[in-house]
């Protein structure tokens, strides 16, 4: 009798949990359906079934505005994003190997200042870095968006990895050292080898971040030949009402394919990743 009562339990708990991740994904799934429909079938058309489909939405919405097409948008996307995933591996990197294995003056000093930085909003040091980077004549340009990732500027994943290189063992260090490495080679060959599981999560958070960052691009950018993805998904978009709908769900749902595809290849990292940075 008690086993079929938990059987009834875990039916009605995996019912109850299929029931809220549909729900979570149904606007997903009405994008990715409404991309295929009409204009004038979009609003009022509320199933996610049409009978009328069409693929017209994202021939025109490939075609861009003002003489621009969307792989150029997607091209600076790319670049922007890979750059900085790049930027932020090499530099975060170096930085939590210094705090979890160096020792030099006032280094929990440092590390507490790392810390707070944490907490700090962005928009709060949009400002001067605005200033900044406007005096340097890099307004306009990629180098406000990139430049930050290559000097440690995410704080949160210098800490993820600092937590994770604590649980390696000294031991390996040491022996290490016995060998004949310095710092380099060990940072080298022994660190960033098993850094690998905080290294993919720290590239998938990055590429994900930057990919879908729309302030700091708006900010920076103003040139249609440098706009992004979503500078350009932006740039569709009628105030008075005029907007190509179909032609903008379907640049949206072309727009998600990138980090999907990257998360579900490195899925099984990023879980580890995550999994094992607090164990020690």
């Amino acid at each position: 009798m008690l086993t079929v009562k938990g059987t009834y339990s875990k039916a009605i708990r995996h019912v109850l949990i299929l029931l809220v991740g549909l729900a979570m994904l149904y606007p997903v799934l009405w994008l990715l359906s409404s991309s295929f429909k009409p204009n004038q079938a979009i609003f009022t058309d509320n199933g996610l079934w049409s009978h009328t489909f069409t693929f017209d939405n994202y021939k025109n919405g490939w075609k861009g505005f003002q003489g621009v097409s969307f792989s150029r948008f997607f091209g600076n996307s790319a670049l922007i994003s890979i750059l900085c995933v790049l930027g932020n591996i090499v530099t975060c990197s170096l930085a939590a190997y210094a705090f979890a294995r160096l020792d030099f003056k006032l280094k929990k000093v440092w590390f507490a200042l790392m810390l707070v930085t944490i907490m700090l909003p962005y928009h709060v040091t949009l400002v001067p870095q605005y200033i900044i980077f406007s005096k340097l004549g890099w307004i306009n340009t990629f180098a406000p968006l990139i430049l930050p990732k290559w000097l440690a500027h995410d704080s949160f994943f210098i800490l993820l990895m600092v937590q994770f290189i604590r649980g390696i063992p000294r031991e390996l260090d040491e022996s290490a050292t016995i060998d004949g490495c310095g710092q380099g080679k060990l940072y080298l060959r022994i660190i960033l080898p098993l850094l690998t599981p905080a290294l993919i999560s720290t590239a998938i958070f990055t590429f994900i971040w930057t990919w879908d960052d729309f302030f700091s691009q708006m900010i920076y950018i103003s040139d249609i030949k440098l706009f992004t993805v979503q500078l350009g998904i932006r740039a569709l978009y009628d105030p008075s009402g005029s907007s190509d709908w179909g032609a903008l769900l379907a640049i949206s749902v072309l727009s998600l394919l990138p980090i999907t595809l990257i998360f579900l290849m490195f899925q099984r990292y990023f879980l580890e990743g995550i999994a094992t940075t607090g164990l020690k």
